[in-house]
């Protein structure tokens, strides 16, 4: 059953109720709003350091300053429609697959509260795959300059059209927050050859399941969250067509690699103790999958230490891959260059450790001042978390990120 209907249902309803709530004068309507404004420095100007990969352009070879990176605005609108119903409409303005910054729907959806502590959404929802998930893109809330790429790049996509169940209770001290979503999602990916002709990729997610649970004592929280859907890449399939052409030793490996419908499942962890004073929290994840997106481990350690307004604060984490970067290729003459594109395909998968240093400043109420550097060092044959390599780029070695942002929300 096709769902995406239900985000513009959503808006609908939630215009049309509003609407109806403010002719008896009932209505409860918030505004919040977010925003950050960054800039990023880069040592390697051959590829581009970008916040995930439906970005065109970052830090680097496109700019050596780039201000597309972390610069986002955000603006969301919450109405409590009635003591059970309420609806959010959350928008974000920041940078799409090609290069611009456009307007997108964040959220979208219908809250329904049938009994205390049961909500029920449908429409544009949260996708909560990991611990920061619900604020990921309000950097003000997150204790980074921008979430560790070795664990929150494995899922980009933030956000799914569909319906989710989220039910709270308590015992003792402990509160526990299980969570459950189902939907679907495409998205836009913009894909650059070494000429710098830009072409559009289209991932469409199908039947994804998303289970989650946090519990929460005091200062403490664990974090655990399974995510399944069937992803499928078409663009490629003219490729992996192309492999099939050599029989059976040519299909198994289109079978192997190919994204067309193949399951992808990614499950993560997390724990997070943060006494006001100072905190430390991890995530690991791993994620499953039998195509050329091959099988993938990251994890990130933060701790910081809050002084006055001030905040120094230390991450490290990693990424690798845990199946072969290569295929042997297929017998038979003329499948050299198959082989070879296949094989620049696995190998550019990321890999790589990196050690982040920063500083965070709440000069202002709502407003903080974030500086960090990054020290990126890429497996060798590896490009890393970058994207967009040109001609003279060479995979291994080390990249610097220097990077400031202006965070605020309202």
């Amino acid at each position: 059953m096709d769902i995406r209907p239900l985000a513009a249902t959503a808006l609908l309803l939630l215009s049309t109720a509003t609407a109806w709530t403010q002719e008896r004068e009932t209505p409860n309507v918030a505004v919040n709003g977010f925003g950050t404004f960054g800039v990023v420095y880069s040592s390697e100007n051959e590829a581009d350091f970008v916040r995930d990969m439906f970005a065109a352009e970052g830090a680097g070879h496109s700019d050596r300053w780039s201000p597309k990176v972390d610069s986002i605005a955000g603006l969301q609108v919450t109405a409590s429609l009635t003591p059970r119903i309420s609806g959010i409409v959350q928008g974000v303005v920041e940078q799409s697959y090609d290069g611009a910054y456009k307007p997108a729907l964040e959220w979208a959806y219908l809250a329904f509260e049938p009994v205390p502590d049961l909500h029920l959404r449908a429409g544009r929802i949260l996708l909560p795959t990991f611990m920061t998930s619900e604020y990921r893109k309000v950097g003000y809330a997150t204790p980074w300059l921008r979430p560790p790429q070795e664990v929150y790049r494995l899922v980009p996509v933030t956000n799914v059209d569909g319906v989710a169940a989220r039910y709270v209770f308590r015992i003792n001290d402990f509160t526990n927050t299980l969570h459950a979503t189902f939907g679907l999602t495409d998205a836009k990916m913009p894909v650059i050859d070494e000429t710098g002709s830009r072409d559009t990729m289209v991932t469409e997610s199908r039947d994804g399941v998303t289970l989650s649970n946090t519990l929460e004592r005091g200062a403490a929280a664990l974090f655990a969250s399974f995510t399944s859907a069937r992803l499928t890449m078409e663009d490629f399939n003219p490729f992996f067509d192309a492999f099939r052409q050599f029989g059976p030793e040519g299909e198994a490996i289109a079978d192997r690699y190919d994204v067309d419908g193949k399951r992808v499942d990614i499950y993560s962890i997390g724990a997070r103790y943060d006494t006001g004073d100072w905190f430390l929290m991890g995530e690991w994840a791993r994620l499953d999958s039998e195509t050329f997106i091959l099988n993938s481990r990251g994890w990130y350690i933060t701790g910081g230490y809050r002084y006055r307004s001030v905040t120094p604060y230390l991450t490290i984490a990693r990424t690798r891959i845990r199946s072969s970067t290569s295929h042997p290729g297929v017998s038979q003459p003329g499948s050299e260059e198959l082989d070879a594109a296949l094989n620049e395909i696995l190998g550019g998968q990321p890999q790589q450790r990196s050690i982040s240093v920063g500083l965070r400043w709440d000069f202002a109420l709502n407003t903080a001042l974030t500086l960090q550097y990054d020290y990126m060092d890429l497996d060798d044959e590896s490009a890393g978390v970058l994207v967009n390599p040109q001609p003279g780029f060479r995979r291994g070695g080390n990249v610097s990120l220097f990077s400031a942002a202006l965070d605020f929300v309202f």
